[in-house]
């Protein structure tokens, strides 16, 4: 093991978790060329081969999954430490990773942390937005959001937003020419704008709740897609029906540039919560952002 830095192990870490030279580079800010030659020392020196390449990805072999096990707990443990002692400094620093929507980024964590990030010029916070549901623990993070029924039990979840709903909505231009729908199964008359998930890839069904009565409709249309920005963009300009959050349609519907559509079909639920593990809450640096994305009540 002579030889062997704590660089090459925190290296060896982040491969591992985003089974992928290319991606593991770009998170640490290195070559890849850099980053490649930096595992293969660390392979000569232990004598053991720790990774399997291939085309597609990389994956650990019996070795790797052992060294990840045993050396992952211990380097978290060195993070924690040194961010303890980094807010002994006058101003707090640090660094923070977070995984989210671009829904939940726009709405709820950017407002809030655009003010934040000007009084703490030191710390540093990375956001990866997609919609497809991430283990923080696995792929890096520090903490992610989701709604709330969304949220897993074996993390510690706290409230940044308020309750909010999907809704139905189309433009006037749309609806001149078309019966508003009455009931959710109407909707299978429409153009509809479909939404892709990230994670497993089939369309999302459309859910609408009444006095206890769930119905789930698969809808169809021209537009698919995986961005609830561009779906605005599309009912806006007419090109059918859109099941978008509220927050994105209320101004629009206030405006009169669109309509509401069955609307005492589409009940509120939990709104978002960021989620993280048990070891993160005592960090000085985590505590600071998560005071900041709090959710409080006007």
């Amino acid at each position: 093991m002579s030889g062997t830095d704590f660089n090459d192990l925190m290296w060896f870490r982040i491969v591992a978790e985003e089974r992928s030279f290319t991606k593991a580079a770009a998170r640490i800010g290195v070559a890849q060329s850099t980053l490649s030659h930096t595992i293969k020392r660390l392979e000569t020196n232990l004598g053991l081969r720790l990774l399997n390449r291939t085309t597609r990805n990389v994956a650990t072999t019996p070795a790797g999954e052992r060294l990840l096990a045993t050396v992952a707990p211990r380097l978290d443990e060195i993070e924690d430490e040194v961010a303890a002692l980094l807010a002994l400094r006058e101003k707090p620093s640090g660094s923070i990773r977070l995984t989210l929507s671009d829904h939940a980024f726009q709405t709820v964590v950017w407002p809030k942390l655009k003010p934040f990030l000007h009084h703490h010029p030191d710390i540093r916070i990375e956001f990866s937005l997609d919609s497809g549901f991430r283990n923080i623990v696995e792929d890096g993070f520090d903490a992610g959001v989701r709604l709330g029924e969304s949220v897993g039990r074996d993390m510690i979840a706290a409230r940044i937003g308020p309750d909010w709903r999907m809704v139905a909505v189309a433009s006037p231009a749309y609806l001149a020419s078309r019966k508003s729908p009455e009931h959710p199964r109407d909707l299978l008359d429409h153009d509809c704008i479909n939404m892709r998930h990230e994670t497993r890839g089939g369309l999302y069904a459309w859910e609408f709740e009444k006095e206890g009565q769930e119905v789930n409709v698969r809808v169809d249309g021209q537009l698919t897609f995986n961005n609830s920005y561009a779906m605005m963009d599309a009912v806006l300009n007419g090109l059918g029906v859109a099941f978008v959050p509220n927050s994105l349609a209320d101004p629009h519907v206030e405006s009169g540039d669109l309509r509401l559509l069955l609307d005492d079909w589409s009940p509120y639920f939990d709104g978002y919560f960021l989620y993280y593990p048990t070891r993160r809450q005592n960090l000085p640096v985590f505590k600071l952002v998560l005071d900041a994305l709090r959710h409080r009540l006007p």
